[in-house]
């Protein structure tokens, strides 16, 4: 197996990984690692992502106008990166728009990149999941152009929109993106929720779990396990929000009117 053969089977690869496959073959020479490395390059049939990392040119295509998978490309920016918030919705096709910004979970810290017409962010994993070690909740492992990558399921996504929406866009996105999914496993959504221990994102996800109770058939033992989460007093569900709010009672949550009304889904 020669290197271009390696290239073939890595759509996006990293320094070590290259270096792994050289040292089976018997050479560990970190000189020649790189000559061969800028030599491809310059041959068109890799590219340089970032430091470490590499995208592999299809044969056939030209090197200045491929464009190597983003997901593959967030998947590999850190050893421990897992696809989420919006980016998991897209990844799993259930997203209403898809965003030119692609959101990784990682507790490395990594510069954002932009390369080629994407921005690639990370997001630190919530605190609560460091502290009980519940940070693989939830992920999926996937393969995707022989490359294994890991994403949050629809479960943890639903929760993790609603706890950090800023990484999502704007709630009738959320709202939206939500609805595409057909189907949840309640007792994981709840489980996952009491993980946080948030307890305005408990309201969250028990108002938009009712709200919808009629499509996902939701069960009230669910609801009643989120209400024993949500928040004594008022809190808002959209922190800065500038239009009007309503108080849902029974998740002490202050609504935007846009919600509540789905102003998004009035005819033009």
């Amino acid at each position: 197996m020669t290197l271009r053969d390696f290239f073939a089977h890595h759509a996006v690869f990293t320094v070590g990984e290259v270096e792994e496959f050289l040292a089976a073959r018997g050479s560990t020479n970190a000189h020649t690692r790189r000559s061969l490395l800028a030599h491809h390059v310059s041959r068109g049939r890799i590219l340089p992502v970032r430091r470490g990392l590499y995208a592999t040119v299809p044969s056939g295509l030209d090197a200045a106008t491929a464009a190597p998978d983003p997901y593959l490309i967030a998947a590999r920016l850190t050893d421990d990166a897992i696809l989420a918030y919006h980016t998991a919705q897209e990844f799993h096709g259930r997203a209403h728009t898809v965003h030119w910004r692609l959101v990784y979970l990682s507790d490395r810290r990594s510069a954002p990149l932009a390369f080629q017409l994407h921005e690639f962010r990370r997001a630190p994993p919530p605190p609560a999941l460091r502290r009980s070690g519940g940070e693989m909740f939830g992920v999926d492992h996937r393969d995707r152009s022989g490359v294994e990558i890991r994403v949050t399921n629809h479960e943890r996504t639903l929760v993790d929109l609603l706890d950090r929406p800023e990484l999502t866009g704007s709630w009738s996105e959320i709202w939206q993106s939500l609805e595409a999914v057909e189907f949840f496993d309640l007792d994981q959504v709840v489980e996952y929720t009491r993980l946080l221990g948030n307890a305005t994102t408990a309201a969250k996800v028990g108002f938009f779990l009712e709200q919808h109770r009629e499509t996902l058939m939701v069960d009230g033992g669910s609801l009643r396990a989120l209400r024993r989460l949500r928040p004594r007093g008022p809190h808002y569900l959209a922190r800065g929000h500038h239009g009007r709010s309503r108080l849902v009672k029974e998740w002490n949550l202050m609504v935007p009117e846009e919600i509540l009304d789905r102003t998004w889904a009035e005819p033009s």
